[in-house]
């Protein structure tokens, strides 16, 4: 493993564009799970492709986050300025590898048959991203920034120092 990148280096991202993609993917989640509710049980393809492509932007970046590419032609279409202020990517990064692991426990689901508990972690991840899109509110990011072991291992399996600093967990008693 490489030595870990200060999070000063981490790269900045424009926080339009993430609300973008993930509004983009909570339609295209959306539409398998009304597709494969009603009509197409091969909806369910969806799933594992949309867990692929965000289990790859977590682990190789935002930029390669396949839902968000087509962001900087709508802004630039729309003629919009920068983002008043980037944001780290390392918690949006995160959060997304949060999604694929549930859409990749949804795919094991389908595959055990257990298909409505993989269509509710299907749609738990299309509501989240709905949330993001729509507020701008990403839990994800908020449980990155929370002191727990998950965070620090993604840290470490990323090779990156802590993007924020994190809020330790209240115990209560």
């Amino acid at each position: 493993m490489s030595a870990p990148v200060p999070a000063a280096a981490s790269r900045g991202i424009d926080p339009r564009g993430q609300r973008f993609g993930a509004g983009l993917s909570a339609i295209v989640l959306g539409l398998a799970t009304v597709l494969a509710l009603t009509v197409a049980p091969a909806a369910i393809v969806v799933v594992p492709l949309v867990g692929l492509a965000l289990g790859i932007s977590s682990a190789r970046g935002t930029r390669y986050f396949v839902f968000g590419r087509p962001w900087p032609t709508v802004r630039r279409l729309l003629r919009l300025a920068p983002p008043r202020e980037l944001e780290h990517e390392v918690p949006p990064r995160f959060a997304q590898a949060m999604g694929a692991t549930f859409l990749g426990l949804a795919t094991l689901a389908f595959v055990v048959g257990l298909t409505p508990l993989g269509w509710l972690l299907t749609i738990a991840v299309a509501g989240l991203q709905t949330l993001l899109a729509a507020t701008g509110y990403c839990l994800g990011c908020k449980l990155y920034g929370l002191k727990w072991y998950v965070p620090a291992l993604y840290d470490r399996v990323l090779g990156v120092q802590p993007a924020v600093e994190r809020i330790p967990l209240v115990r209560i008693r």
